[in-house]
């Protein structure tokens, strides 16, 4: 039956989801995708007038077994009455319209249905006249999330409130839920984006633990003001560890994370946390203040981070970008710990960068330091470095044009420091020729640098004012065979990829030059093919050298890699750069001789889909001893089980061999239970790095972390707090409970947070099909 006359009342989608007390934004608390996947089911609800068709209009069809309308004003339904209009949808056992004062009355086994809840009631009221619509003795569910619960009275005023009297809510799907919120009342906004509780207790196993009298929440994913998730930990740095974020929706493209942060033995800490997205201009200002540290007795100075972080365009062809930090002391990140670093950094950002990018050319100025934390070599600022770059393409051969150059001041971190300004140019053209079978790339180019120096120490090799002119002659080319292979009964294509490259530079002495940012290079397969062994321009190694490589692949019919194995060799022609034998800090340590480098291998090995290995290696051939080398073995039992082995070796760090060896796991016990640990030795020293011991219980309505850990510390400045009374080891445990339903979202917690937590860290398997 259809009614002529229109009935605009509308119970508005309440409880679209009832979440967090404070829902900060979507990026807390995201997880990586490799966490692993709770299947807790979600309820869905068939239409309940699947049956009738849509009403678009403002018009009201209501169908039943029986109807009597009495004078034109009053019709009563009954049996299987059911009543939508384009907003909602009513399924009772008696429904009763007065059309002249617009009132529904709805009693037995009521169903309303909106768009995304469902809610059971006995009695169900509704007034056009007043705006008004009232339930009784409710329970709702949402559609496609747990959340769900009861509330005595549910009733919704002209302005499109929603009141839940005597109301629960929960995501747990067990008769006696493991937690639930209960409250007196709860009040959801008209336009759906924020709840108020007031009288609320936080239940577990139906039993009260946590009474608060007030607090507003979220019922979508729009952001709100107030607390996050507490967590709380011990270490013997920090002692007992409590933090309290508190999140501040300032407004819709400002916001802010303030945390106050009590350590038992160092005192309180505030952290906070600004951020900030105006048109394409995007940043992030975060501090760390803690006003006086309990532990150090020599002085009472406050300890501090302070970090500024840009990145905008202001057209198709600008970019800025800025990331500064600077700290109160170089032990703050061993001693009190901070998210924008790890523990083991030994340098923090200072830049600022303002490039523009054109079809043709690119013009960048870049301002730039570090501050760098241990005993190390103080850096450079260059204040500033700008860079211009051009392109042509010529006529003939698909040659290009290129032209570089660069201008740099570098200016000393300390006084008794040399300073200079550099200038360079380059430029000449390259003929890029690549084919599917094989490709050869070849440039000519004459590079020419000036250098001014000042503060140059008496008897030192410096020189004031420096100019250096090089040609270079770079020839590299390689071609790709492939064969269909069988072997084992399976079909595979075996691939052969030699490739060789000769360079020319002419040899000059460069020890009147200061070094400014130069170092060695890694000379790893990939390596060995570069045009220069070192970083920056203070040296350009003479080369008259040719570097050979072959690869050779195993690839299935899917073109899965297989094996891969890869070897080179750089052949020097003459002696090679005899004349940089004075540069102590550029000194390989063996990894070359007169006539040959070191061998660079590659290799990786997919065993199966779950064990793979990799590893690469720098062997000195004539003098046999490893320069460099590292392995890992990846057992990956499925996507969220894995234990990972890795050794590394290095002949040469600050004059000393280093040699580490790491097990790392995370493994689904069950269901619920997860455990990740993690190991780390030194095999030179015999000594225990780090040791982290995780478990974790997950079920689809709480979690819960609890964590081991035992990490070397280091003192990057013991001249700083020589009375400090420094541990050699910081050991302690962390505890973090989460509610679901209470932090904006249902997906799983999952261990890579735990992950994450580490000094060395957990390097995933680039090739792992996972």
């Amino acid at each position: 039956m259809l009614f002529s006359r229109t009935l605009s009342f509308t119970l508005v989608a309440l409880l679209v989801s009832f979440i967090k007390v404070v829902h900060a934004n979507d990026e807390i608390n995201e997880q990586s995708s490799e966490t692993r996947v709770m299947m807790c089911p979600l309820p869905v609800f068939d239409d309940i007038a699947l049956n009738i068709p849509k009403v678009i209009d403002s018009s009201i069809r209501i169908s039943s077994l029986q109807a009597s309308i009495k004078q034109d004003q009053d019709a009563v339904f009954s049996g299987s009455v059911l009543m939508v209009d384009k907003a909602q949808k009513i399924m009772a056992d008696q429904l009763s319209f007065n059309r002249l004062k617009m009132q529904i009355e709805a009693i037995g086994n009521i169903h309303y249905q909106g768009k995304q809840i469902n809610i059971f009631a006995n009695t169900l009221s509704a007034s056009k006249t007043d705006s008004s619509t009232k339930m009784t003795e409710a329970s709702y569910q949402l559609d496609g999330n747990p959340g769900h619960g009861t509330a005595a009275e549910l009733s919704i005023n002209s302005q499109g409130m929603l009141s839940l009297v005597d109301s629960t809510f929960t995501t747990c799907l067990q008769e006696t839920p493991d937690w639930q919120i209960k409250a007196a009342e709860i009040n959801l906004s008209s336009n759906g984006d924020f709840g108020e509780a007031y009288h609320a207790q936080l239940r577990l196993l139906d039993v009260p633990v946590l009474y608060v009298p007030y607090f507003s929440f979220p019922i979508s994913k729009a952001r709100l003001t107030g607390f996050l998730y507490p967590e709380i930990s011990s270490s013997t740095n920090l002692g007992v560890e409590f933090n309290a974020p508190f999140y501040w929706n300032i407004a819709e493209n400002y916001d802010a994370t303030i945390t106050p942060r009590y350590m038992s033995k160092r005192g309180t800490q505030l952290q906070t946390e600004f951020r900030y997205l105006v048109d394409q201009q995007a940043g992030q200002i975060d501090l760390e203040y803690l006003d006086n540290d309990k532990q150090i007795k020599a002085n009472d100075d406050a300890r501090y981070l302070a970090r500024f972080q840009h990145v905008g365009t202001f057209s198709d062809d600008f970019r800025a970008y800025i990331d500064y930090t600077t700290i109160s002391d170089e032990n703050y990140l061993v001693d009190i710990g901070s998210k924008q670093y790890n523990a083991n950094d030994a340098y923090l950002y200072q830049t600022g960068e303002l490039a523009y990018f054109g079809e043709q050319w690119q013009a960048t100025v870049q301002l730039q330091s570090f501050e760098v934390l241990g005993d190390h070599q103080p850096s450079y600022k260059t204040l500033p470095h700008i860079q211009l770059s051009a392109q042509q393409p010529l006529n003939f051969l698909a040659g290009q044009f290129e032209l570089y150059s660069e201008m740099t001041n570098f200016q000393a971190a300390e006084k008794d420091q040399v300073e200079a300004s550099r200038y360079h140019v380059e430029a000449g053209v390259t003929f890029p020729i690549v084919r599917p079978a094989w490709f050869v790339n070849s440039e000519i180019k004459l590079m020419h640098t000036y250098y001014q120096q000042s503060n140059i120490t008496v008897g030192s090799a410096l020189e004031e004012t420096v100019e250096r002119t090089l040609p270079k002659v770079r020839i590299h080319a390689g071609i790709n065979f492939d064969r269909q292979l069988l072997a084992f009964g399976n079909n595979y294509r075996h691939t052969l990829e030699p490739q060789l490259q000769y360079l020319y530079v002419p040899e000059k002495d460069q020890s009147a030059i200061g070094l400014y940012d130069t170092t060695v290079l890694q000379d790893d397969f990939h390596g060995i093919f570069r045009d220069s062994r070192y970083s920056g321009l203070d040296r350009i190694s003479g080369a008259n050298q040719y570097t050979w490589g072959i690869t050779s692949r195993l690839l299935n019919e899917d073109n899965l890699e297989i094996i891969r194995l890869s070897l080179g060799r750089i052949q020097y022609i003459n002696d090679n750069n005899t004349d940089l034998a004075n540069d102590a800090l550029l000194i390989d340590n063996g990894t070359t001789n007169d006539k040959q480098s070191s061998v660079a291998a590659d290799l990786f090995y997919r065993i199966n889909h779950q064990w793979q290995v990799s590893g690469d290696i720098q062997y000195n051939t004539l003098e046999s001893f490893t320069n460099k080398g590292q392995v890992n073995i990846d057992y990956q039992i499925n996507k969220y089980n894995l234990v990972q082995l890795n050794h590394r070796y290095t002949r040469n760090v600050s004059g000393d061999s280093l040699e580490q060896v790491s097990l790392l796991t995370s493994f689904a016990i069950n269901d619920n239970w997860a455990f990740v640990g993690r190991l780390t030795q030194d095999l030179q020293q015999d000594e225990n790095l780090e040791s982290y011991a995780g478990f974790q219980y997950e079920s689809c309505c709480w979690a819960v972390q609890i964590a081991y850990h035992r990490n070397i510390n280091s003192n990057l400045d013991p001249a700083s707090f020589v009375s400090e009374d420094r541990n050699e080891f910081d050991t302690g445990v962390s505890i973090k409970l989460i509610i679901k339903g209470l932090d904006g979202k249902q997906s799983a917690i999952g261990t890579q947070d735990m992950f994450n937590k580490s000094i060395f860290g957990y390097k995933r398997p680039y090739y792992l099909q996972n």
